[in-house]
């Protein structure tokens, strides 16, 4: 049997026009795209036409596109910038209890700054409770970040309802939305959103690693982060990363190509492997939320860490929560925060798809689930 990753959330295995475009501007394409002569203008080019790509998918200016090293370093941009930038006026940030750690780390580093952040409560399938928000916007509120898809469960939060609550209120307080498990699984609209920043990290859509990019809207009030050469407008400073930002371009461009029939086979196979697991597997409970690729399942009665080990052994590759912090295993702050007790959230799985699963795919996991669950449960007990 050939390998299985159904560990997707994580990172995605680059499509083959991703690493031919960035093998072409590694051998040919190789300028500094601020030099003045012919290289450094060609090299630009793929980092111009890399904009235009991803503004299109958005549906808005490519002068509002910024290319960061991941989605991490835009989340901190949109946090940290954006803070430093209003800390005058403003400092307290509304954020929610589920967040990914490359925005709750940064949100603790500015409470030791001196700002006030509030974390918003979720319900049972990880979703923001709206009237809760209202009544937590206040008039030195500088900025509220929720994101759109959650990496561990998948739940899809109202972003667009979100947007037009906190404009309603007062339209100079900032929205962020942390789209990196959302681009390329669901169409995203900033200006729709009332969105001011949304993040994207490259990996997750078939791209490369180490490239992401910013939607930063015309006119908002942010500082950079990193400072040198002034590149990007000085809002990103450094040598951008070409064959990156080609990458990532050719990414964001074959991702929304046909992206209904991709979404629906994607969904497919999701739709189909908790369909088996919650009708052949006993003691299981499915926390998955609405976005197409990831399914969340507790599997009573053994450890997150020794069943994915154990599938690991038949090449089956999935994750215990988040992979993108550590590899260390540690206590799902989602999972807590949707309700899961300890027993259901120590033995919780994530199951990501992609567009290179298939269902033959699934069925050979839930064979190989069926078969190993009733052991290693068995040991447990021991």
């Amino acid at each position: 049997m050939s390998e299985i990753y159904f560990d997707n959330g994580a990172t995605t295995r680059a499509l083959p026009q991703v690493r031919e475009i960035m093998d072409e501007v590694l051998e040919k394409e190789y300028g500094n795209p601020s030099s003045m002569h012919m290289k450094g203008f060609d090299a630009e080019k793929y980092v111009n036409h890399a904009k235009e790509i991803i503004a299109k998918s958005l549906k808005v200016d490519p002068k509002e596109i910024y290319f960061t090293s991941g989605g991490t370093e835009a989340n901190n941009l949109a946090l940290i910038g954006t803070a430093f930038a209003n800390k005058r006026e403003r400092k307290h940030i509304i954020t929610s209890c589920i967040e990914h750690a490359s925005v709750y780390n940064p949100l603790s580093f500015l409470e030791d700054e001196g700002f006030e952040v509030t974390y918003l409560p979720v319900d049972e399938h990880g979703i923001v409770d709206l009237e809760v928000l209202k009544k937590a916007l206040r008039k030195d509120t500088l900025m509220v970040s929720i994101m759109c898809v959650n990496n561990e469960i998948g739940a899809i939060e109202p972003v667009e309802e979100i947007g037009k609550i906190v404009k309603s209120f007062d339209p100079k307080i900032l929205f962020h939305t942390d789209c990196i498990q959302a681009y390329g699984k669901l169409n995203c609209y900033p200006k729709k959103w009332k969105a001011d920043m949304i993040s994207v990290s490259g990996h997750k859509i078939h791209g490369p690693k180490g490239i992401g990019f910013i939607y930063i809207k015309n006119g908002t009030k942010i500082k950079p982060i990193i400072w040198g050469g002034n590149q990007q407008k000085g809002m990103r400073s450094g040598t951008e990363n070409v064959p990156g930002i080609a990458g990532l371009g050719k990414a964001a461009e074959l991702i929304y190509e046909n992206h209904e029939e991709k979404i629906a086979h994607i969904r497919e196979i999701k739709d189909h492997f908790i369909k088996r697991v919650m009708e052949e597997i006993p003691d299981v409970k499915d926390n998955s939320g609405d976005a197409p690729h990831v399914a969340s399942i507790s599997f009573l009665g053994v450890r997150s860490e020794v069943l994915l080990h154990a599938l690991e052994e038949r090449e089956i590759y999935v994750s215990a929560g988040s992979a993108c912090s550590s590899n260390k295993p540690e206590v799902s702050g989602t999972l807590k925060g949707i309700g899961l007790t300890k027993e259901y959230y120590e033995s919780t799985l994530r199951f990501s798809f992609s567009i290179f699963n298939t269902v033959e795919e699934v069925d050979i996991c839930v064979e190989a689930l069926k078969e190993l669950l009733p052991m290693l449960r068995r040991f447990t007990r021991r």
